[in-house]
This record gives C-alpha cells, sequence and structure tokens, in this order.
C-alpha cells in the first residue's frame, strides 16, 4: 500500500509523555513517527501527501470504555423521552401518542429516557398513565438508567405479569398496596417482557435486550456506529454482549460495514459457555474482540436500586437490589479469573463495591495474576477505604462523569448529603486510581467533549455543583481518561488511545484546542474530522 501522509499546522495532542508536538507522519493505517515537522517530512520520505489543520486540534481517537451501542442504536430509533421536551405525565403521553399515530395498527411504542426525578411529579409513569396512549398494543417506556422499564397494561396482560407472579431473582415487579403490578419493572424483570425466544439474563443483569428483526439491529448498530464517530470515538467496549449483540456485530462486520472498534465484555450468564469453548483470552481482530466477562452486583442509582445496607434518605429500611448472593458473586469473579478471564463487575453503591472487592481479593489470593485489569463499572459511590483498597488491588473503575450532570439533583435527594461525592475522580486521582471516563451510552449521549465539561465541573443539569474542587479533574486529566486510560482499561493502550509510533492510526480534529479553551467552552468544541486506519470516515458509505 505504501500511504504516506504527513500532517501538521495545528495543535497535535499526543496524550504521551511528550503532550505536543508539530507534526505526525501515518503511514498504511499505522503511525509511523511523531516529532517536528523536519523529523516527520524525513520519517515519510518521498511521495508522502501533506494535510494541513489550518489551525485546528488534533487527538487521538476517543476511547469510550463502558458502552452499550446496539442499545444505542435501537433507543434512537424510539421516542426521546428526556428532557426538555418532556418534564411532565402530560407531555410524555403528547410525544408518545405522536409515535403512536405514525405507527401502522397495533405496532408497539417503545420511548427511551424518562427518570423520575426529570417529572414534576417525582415519579417514573405507571401502567395508567400509559393506557392513555394506547390499550391494543404494547406502550414501553426504558428508564433512562437501562435498568428498567414502564409499561401500560395491555404489555402487563400479554406477558402475563399479575398480582400472583413473584418477583424473579435479580429483579423486581413494583406494585400497589393491594399488590397489583404497577406497570413499572426492574433489573432482571425485563426478562419477562422480552418474549419466549428473546434474550433471558435472568438475576445478571438488567434486560436491555429488546427484540427486533436481524437486518434491523444490523442497520440500529450502524445507526449508533456512525453517532460514535461523529462524536470522535473510534474505539468502545460493549459491556453487555449477549447472542444478540456477538450475531449483529458479526453480521456488521461481515457486510464490511463495521469502522467502530469494539472490544466485547460477555454476560455472565454464558461464563460456563466460555469456558467450554475455552475463551480464556481475548479472540479477533482490530475491529471486533472478545475481551472478557460482565458481571453485576446491584442495580442503579438512578433507579434506586444500588445497593447500601444503610439504606436511602427516603427510607433507611429501602437498601437497592443485588444480583446475586455475595458468594455467589465472589465465586463467579473466582472463577472467571482462574480462567485467565478479565472482569468488569457493575457496583454502584458501597455495599455492592465491598462485595467486589472481598471477591477480587479472594480470586487474587486463589490464583496470582499481575496484570489482571479487573474492573468496577461506574463505582459510583466507594468509601475512603474502598477507594485505598482499589488501588491496592490494581482495580481500574469506570465512571461517567455525564451522570452526576444528569441525575446528581436526584441522587441528593435520595441519598442526602453523601451523593455530593459522586464520582468521586479527585480522590480516585489522589490515590493513584487510574482516571478512566467513558458514556454508558444511551445512559448518556455518546460525547467526550462534555464528559470532560462534567468531570471538570461536576456541575448538574439544574444548576448546582456536587461536592468541592478536590473531586475534580483537570481538562488534561479529564482527556487522558478518555483517551489513553480508556484504552488501558480493556488491555488496548499497546494499539490506540495516544499518537505514539506503531500504534494504529485513529485520529479526531477538533474545531478548538480542549487544554487552551475556557472551561465554559468546553461542550462547544466541534468534532470536524475523525480517522480511522489513517483516512477519514466517509460517514456516507457507513
Amino acid at each position: 500500500m505504501n500511504q504516506k501522509t504527513v500532517i501538521t499546522g495545528g495543535p497535535i495532542l499526543t496524550m504521551a509523555a511528550e503532550q505536543r508536538v508539530d507534526a505526525i507522519t501515518l503511514l498504511d493505517g499505522r503511525i509511523l513517527a511523531v516529532g517536528s515537522l523536519e523529523d516527520c517530512r524525513h520519517a515519510a520520505g518521498t511521495g508522502a501527501a501533506e494535510r494541513d489543520l489550518g489551525g485546528r486540534t488534533l487527538m487521538p481517537g476517543f476511547v469510550d470504555a463502558h458502552t452499550h451501542p446496539l442499545m444505542l442504536g435501537q433507543c434512537a430509533a424510539w421516542v426521546d423521552c428526556a428532557p426538555p421536551e418532556v418534564t411532565t405525565i402530560d407531555a410524555l403521553v403528547t410525544v408518545l401518542g405522536r409515535r403512536r399515530d405514525s405507527l401502522p395498527p397495533t405496532a408497539d411504542v417503545w420511548g427511551f429516557g424518562v427518570h423520575h426525578g426529570d417529572l414534576d411529579v417525582r415519579r417514573n409513569p405507571e401502567a395508567p398513565d400509559l393506557d392513555r396512549i394506547a390499550t391494543d398494543r404494547v406502550v414501553a417506556v426504558m428508564h433512562r438508567s437501562g435498568h428498567g422499564v414502564m409499561v401500560n397494561s395491555h404489555c402487563l396482560a400479554l406477558n402475563g405479569i399479575t398480582k400472583d407472579l413473584p418477583d424473579p431473582a435479580g429483579g423486581r415487579i413494583e406494585r400497589d398496596e393491594q399488590g397489583n403490578p404497577t406497570g413499572v419493572m426492574w433489573d432482571a424483570a425485563i426478562d419477562l417482557i422480552t418474549g419466549p425466544d428473546g434474550v433471558k439474563t435472568l438475576n445478571h443483569g438488567p434486560n436491555i435486550h429488546i427484540p427486533d428483526a436481524p437486518e434491523r439491529l444490523v442497520d440500529l448498530l450502524c445507526n449508533a456506529q456512525t453517532m460514535l464517530l461523529k462524536a470522535g470515538i473510534t474505539s468502545v467496549t460493549d459491556c453487555q454482549v449477549t447472542r444478540r449483540e456477538m450475531e449483529t456485530y458479526l453480521s456488521a462486520r461481515d457486510a464490511g460495514r463495521l469502522q467502530l472498534r469494539v472490544s466485547m465484555l460477555t454476560l455472565s450468564t454464558l461464563l460456563e459457555a466460555l469456558i467450554e469453548l475455552g475463551l480464556r483470552s481475548r479472540l479477533g481482530d482490530d475491529h471486533l474482540a472478545f475481551a472478557g466477562l460482565k458481571l453485576y452486583a446491584d442495580g442503579t442509582l438512578t433507579g434506586l436500586t444500588a445497593y447500601f445496607e444503610s439504606g436511602y434518605r427516603f427510607d433507611p429500611c429501602h437498601h437497592g437490589q443485588l444480583y446475586h448472593e455475595p458468594a455467589e458473586l465472589r465465586r463467579l469473579i473466582r472463577r472467571a479469573h482462574r480462567f485467565g478471564l478479565q472482569t468488569g463487575t457493575h457496583a454502584q453503591g458501597d455495599s455492592a463495591i465491598q462485595i467486589v472487592l472481598d471477591a477480587v481479593t479472594e480470586a487474587l489470593d486463589d490464583v496470582e495474576r499481575h496484570d489482571h485489569r479487573h474492573r468496577i463499572e461506574h463505582c459510583g459511590m466507594p468509601t475512603d477505604e474502598q477507594i485505598a483498597r482499589i488501588a491496592e488491588l490494581g482495580i481500574y473503575p469506570i465512571p461517567q462523569p455525564t451522570h452526576h450532570y444528569l441525575v446528581g439533583d436526584a441522587l441528593v435527594e435520595a441519598l442526602g448529603e453523601k451523593a455530593n461525592r459522586y464520582n468521586p475522580y479527585g480522590l480516585f486521582r489522589d490515590a493513584g486510581v487510574p482516571i478512566v471516563l467513558s458514556s454508558d451510552t444511551p445512559v448518556s449521549g455518546p460525547d467526550p467533549l462534555e464528559a470532560v465539561w462534567a468531570a471538570v465541573t461536576r456541575q448538574t443539569r439544574y444548576g448546582s455543583t456536587l461536592g468541592g474542587p478536590e473531586l475534580c479533574l483537570t481538562v488534561e486529566q479529564a482527556l487522558r481518561g478518555y483517551t489513553i486510560n480508556g484504552a488501558a482499561a480493556t488491555k488496548r493502550d499497546h494499539l490506540v488511545g495516544s499518537l505514539e509510533p506503531g500504534k494504529l492510526a485513529d485520529l479526531v480534529v477538533l474545531s478548538d484546542d480542549p487544554l487552551a479553551a475556557d472551561i465554559d467552552d468546553l461542550r462547544s468544541i466541534r468534532v470536524e474530522e475523525t480517522w480511522v486506519d489513517g483516512a477519514p470516515v466517509d460517514f456516507a458509505r457507513l
């Protein structure tokens, strides 16, 4: 091939030891040289093309360490039920009613993005509310967290969800004073509405795997891929892969439609199948690879199912949701660790985080592994002692700063003053814990620069600030969290995350230099080009 390109003419931020350089040389999809323009031209030799940035800023492509791309594509095709348009039940009925009117008769109506903290009634919609849209078809709205679904009476009856149906393990059906289902279901209870042939997560996690035609799922995935790449995100970790995701990724790849780099964490329901197949380490190529195992300890802070033995502010007897008994989660993590897998375990509440720390400690006592890079996904409310233990064990916490922007005020209502230290990035930094930023998209949008802004300011949607300056990051620390540290969290830092010779030429061109911009201007910086394998992405071909 011998396709050589020298790029210069604007700030180049490498996210490596030498933070700024004047130029970079690409050769056949990889980085050949970085440094002075003279050195880069010399490395390129004759016949190299030159690209002038025109004062714009070049960075490594963003690496999002915690995403759900297929869920993003599917939710983007549903009705947007988030603010600013939806802040009341009446507004929700209006937007869902418009979608109903645009669909064929009896076609299901789905929405995404409701959160009780955004509604004036301070509760999630229930079946009688959704019956106002239709009673002859399914009407369902997924909670912003992805951990809950609100459905109408038709959906309850269709799936046999009655007063006599017990809560499934790892899930909860909300009920009224007479014990009748209200239409709100959490976590593994979503299994009840995915149909007889749908994915069942059992007590291994929330079911985000809503059925659709396979060919449509490929299109939805590719739509999500476009959103991610346009945001400058070139590598992601999909943090809940089941048969549905695997088949869709393979179909997209085989059709030549997959340009995003995807590392897959397979849901723990499939652990024994992975062991039976001998999938004890990474398998795949630079664009699609199996990377490890995803587990769940507790539920969601935004849905009030994260686990705290001390309870919630509104009810000390409400503790949240555990997916497994502690001994069972320890067994799963120990078995995965002994087999050789990297694990990422969802844990938000301090009591759930402690269960994961105990499990990793037990696993390392059983089999010592020096570069395990086990992860705690979200890790929203750790204590100081737990942060020190995270550092000692070499665990990567994977929070999402846009979460505290979106729901920080509601968390203060639920948890009281202690919610002000949610996503304690500054404490992680001071303890020597790796700083990783991610989106959990579609729970929050795939917008790395908004995430950087949120990690630096700790502001919320409604104008308050969570905690003090000791919890904040600098812009540079946050950018590293969305590039080289994000890559390290999935053991890809030898290939992506920084601009260094030998690495894959995944780049993003920004309208302005985020390290030189005012803090309040970070969110207005535009992604103007995204490069994968040494060439700008042609969005018309995705």
